[in-house]
């Protein structure tokens, strides 16, 4: 998922005719590795359940442990950003992103899943830092007028990772390979921990090759004479207060709103092989490349979503989706068969304009309050870290029934509905 920065530049200080193509080729591979991070925890979620043992609830501490480093990290990547440049904060971020891969190879060998969270926070702050310099760095490679274009096509090849991500992690990480509780408390000790530790030893190439990946991305940006261009304000101002920026009440809802979108999305995904397998009875590996075609459809539901938002009001076609996105988790609760597949690549369709939409009606109108007003909207995203947590909980309560967990992004979706039908409203009025 690609975040919008918190300080986008209105203007550049540079010469506009030089070459920055290979400049944005290099952030483009940035945003589509951000893209296949996020998206392999897809995978990892029911993998490292199945290896470690873990009940619902834990192994959705994957989400928790991402997001909350997005959510401590926010301000610390924007201090490096403001300080180092764009160039040096990437390769950081990079070089992080790589050593929490690295990090999965002892992880693996010791069966450990704490160590597995102390790895994927390292990314997550790794992706944090990544997201805080690549936005901005991608608006700004140009004339800037065509930012909002440029930055529109580096994220789609972040779509594009959500689509290729499940098709490579199925391949070489899920075995097909499952055991009841029954079946594996049949088995000798000794034949019981070999198939654990293979399941577990499956994330170790492909997270090694990724971390070597980043590594000779990171080498590659460190070699290359990349322009370090300075954006400049427009309109110099102070600003309102962090917190006193709440007094916006359009600004207020729509982080209540994002917090709860982000935990919808990240639910549907972090539990979507196992919904697939529990509502249609498929098996995980078929489950994952229904979860790939679900990428597939969140990228092109970005597309149309994009071009409907020039016939239609974007708070209306916020509602309209929220309401279908309803509709479709109660289908994946309450149905079966082939049916819950559809709605679950349903979803994927109507999400896909919900984050940039909530964004742009929450600072609409905000002026010199837009910096912080933004800021409170990116750290929104913590709900990611929250919502799976009470959905495993939930799943956990009803006897491992994932149909019913669905529930959970269903009242989120409730919530984003609401904000597109009244909370948007700066004052009273209609944007």
């Amino acid at each position: 998922m690609a975040l919008p920065t918190t300080a986008a530049p209105v203007a550049v200080a540079t010469d506009q005719n030089r070459n920055y193509l290979f400049p944005f080729i290099l952030v483009v591979g940035v945003f589509f590795l951000w893209g296949m991070a996020h998206s392999l925890d897809s995978i990892l979620i029911p993998h490292l359940q199945k290896a470690c043992q873990l009940n619902n609830r834990q192994s959705t501490l994957v989400d928790t442990a991402v997001f909350l480093a997005y959510f401590l990290m926010a301000i610390p990547a924007g201090i490096l950003l403001k300080r180092l440049g764009y160039k040096a904060t990437i390769i950081l971020g990079l070089l992080a992103f790589a050593g929490g891969a690295f990090l999965f190879v002892p992880a693996a060998d010791a069966r450990s899943y704490g160590l597995f969270l102390t790895a994927l926070f390292i990314i997550g702050c790794g992706l944090t830092t990544l997201e805080t310099a690549a936005n901005p760095y991608a608006a700004v490679l140009g004339p800037p007028e065509s930012s909002t274009s440029r930055l529109n096509l580096a994220a789609s090849f972040n779509g594009l990772a959500v689509f290729v991500a499940p098709l490579i992690g199925t391949r070489m990480i899920l075995s097909g390979k499952e055991y009841s509780k029954e079946q594996l408390a049949a088995m000798t000790d000794a034949v019981r921990t070999a198939y654990l530790n293979h399941e577990a030893a499956a994330v170790k190439l492909p997270y090694m090759i990724l971390g070597g990946v980043l590594v000779a991305v990171a080498v590659l940006f460190f070699f290359s004479k990349l322009p370090e261009v300075k954006a400049v304000e427009a309109e110099p101002s102070e600003g309102g207060g962090f917190f006193a920026v709440l007094k916006h009440r359009h600004l207020t809802w729509a982080v209540v709103a994002q917090f709860f979108y982000v935990g919808a999305q990240v639910c549907v995904t972090s539990f979507f092989i196992r919904m697939a397998k529990q509502g249609a009875g498929v098996d995980e590996i078929t489950a994952g490349n229904y979860l790939a075609l679900y990428g597939l459809l969140f990228m092109v539901g970005r597309f149309i979503g994009t071009a409907l938002l020039k016939y239609i009001a974007s708070q209306r076609l916020l509602s309209i989706y929220a309401i279908i996105a309803m509709a479709l988790c109660a289908v994946a609760v309450f149905g079966d068969g082939a049916y819950v597949i559809y709605a679950l690549g349903g979803l994927g369709f109507f999400m896909s304009i919900m984050f940039p939409t909530i964004f742009a009606l929450g600072i609409a109108g905000l002026g010199d309050d837009t910096k912080p007003g933004s800021s409170w909207l990116v750290m929104s995203i913590v709900g990611g870290a929250i919502m799976p947590y009470l959905m495993g909980s939930l799943i956990d309560l009803r006897g491992d029934n994932i149909q019913v967990g669905y529930l959970i992004p269903l009242v989120c979706y409730l919530v984003v509905l609401l904000f597109g039908l009244y909370g948007y409203r700066i004052k009273g009025k209609l944007v």
